[in-house]
């Protein structure tokens, strides 16, 4: 997967870390899918997002079990992220996010896809321990 931080967190990030205002990291991400594209742009309401069909944000305690310490310039979750089962076709997902609400809210960090998946009915979606991965460069 390719991503990257949004536009939302990155000046969250360089006001923090210069002094301009403090940054408090959400207690909860939510972890999201997208059949259309994600950018740094995009916000907790960007169109594309699944829905209906039992879909729901995944919602993961912040916290250094879920997101262990970041080693390389990365940062990956440490536990499995499972969505719903899909009680109606989701379409073919393209994009996860990661927010700060379960819905709309501000989107923290997008990637896309190395491999698309369509999700149908019967079909539970969900990510591997270090498959979810973000850098920065």
């Amino acid at each position: 997967m390719a991503g990257s931080f949004s536009d939302f967190l990155e000046l969250e990030v360089l006001d923090h870390v210069f002094g301009a205002a403090a940054y408090t990291a959400p207690v909860t991400i939510y972890v999201g899918l997208w059949t259309a594209a994600l950018t740094d742009a995009s916000t907790g309401s960007t169109a594309g997002e699944v829905s209906g069909g039992s879909y729901a944000r995944v919602a993961v305690t912040n916290n250094a079990t879920n997101f262990p310490a970041a080693a390389a310039g990365a940062k990956s979750n440490g536990t499995a992220v499972t969505f719903p089962t899909a009680t109606a076709s989701w379409g073919t997902v393209t994009y996860v996010g990661l927010l700060d609400a379960a819905s709309a809210g501000n989107l923290l960090a997008w990637a896309d896809l190395t491999t698309s998946k369509t999700v149908s009915s019967g079909d539970t979606a969900s990510f591997a321990i270090g498959d979810i991965d973000f850098t920065l460069t």
